[in-house]
């Protein structure tokens, strides 16, 4: 499991966007996570899919409702990744209006995943490999500080107690 201290692994996820900007086409994007989180101080989540019930009701609603918040803090960027494709994390980011808050990153084949070593084994309940519930703040794409949760909780990795550690 990555460790605070350790750097980011180099891993692409995928972003769908809606709109077209410059360097951005409408649909799936990669996003080089070393290159976007270089100069940054970001706040990364985790969870083990879209649209799935403490997700949707608690997770992405908590990070969405304190985004000025992180920015007053100091954060650059907030994160949601799952290992979903970009479609599905599209289609979930205009179902939570993450739009200018969050960025929705699908790790579809979990590269990212497996390569931060939080991989949750969901294949006896039909949903194969996932992540581990968790939350992180990056600077400069080292890891500062992460929070894991035991499985089946939401406890640490909520909006809350990671804006606690970004204020400080």
């Amino acid at each position: 499991m990555i460790q605070v201290g350790e750097q980011l692994p180099s891993a692409t996820l995928m972003e769908y966007s809606d709109v077209e900007a410059e360097g951005c086409s409408i649909g799936p994007n990669p996003v080089d996570v070393v290159q976007a989180s270089a100069g940054k101080t970001i706040v990364l989540f985790a969870l083990p899919g879209a649209f799935t019930p403490t997700c949707s009701a608690k997770h992405v609603p908590g990070y969405v409702e304190h985004h000025a918040d992180f920015k007053a803090a100091g954060v650059d960027e907030i994160w949601c990744v799952s290992v979903n494709d970009a479609f599905v994390m599209g289609a979930w980011a205009r179902d939570q209006k993450t739009a200018g808050k969050v960025r929705m990153l699908g790790d579809g084949s979990a590269d990212f995943t497996k390569a931060v070593g939080l991989t949750l084994d969901l294949t006896g309940r039909g949903m194969g490999i996932r992540s581990t519930r968790y939350a992180m703040l990056v600077k400069d794409g080292a890891v500062l500080a992460l929070n894991v949760e035991a499985p089946g909780k939401f406890e640490v990795s909520d909006a809350a107690t990671l804006l606690a550690l970004a204020r400080h």
